[in-house]
């Protein structure tokens, strides 16, 4: 999971309750920024990026153009699978 949604919680009995989180803007596209900045290694000349890390990396340049909504783009990113 890249942006947290669900926070878990323990009582004093160790009974779970779970919170849905409101994700914003700003924390996707920092997250988002962060991640492209650290995997920029995989474009530079001497490598050859797969297909699956050339459309991971285009789906994160697209994310605030794809959604208008902060938390259903945190829910598709976190459901998008991660390149190895």
């Amino acid at each position: 999971m890249i942006i947290t949604r669900i926070h878990h919680h323990y009582d004093k009995n160790n009974e779970k309750t779970s919170t849905e989180v409101h994700a914003n803007w700003h924390e996707i596209k920092s997250t988002r920024n962060r991640i492209l900045s650290e995997t920029d290694w995989r474009f530079m000349s001497d490598q050859t990026p797969s297909q699956e890390w050339i459309d991971y990396r285009q789906f994160l340049r697209d994310l605030p153009q794809q959604f208008t909504d902060s938390n259903q783009a945190a829910d598709a990113w976190n459901a998008y699978p991660i390149p190895e």
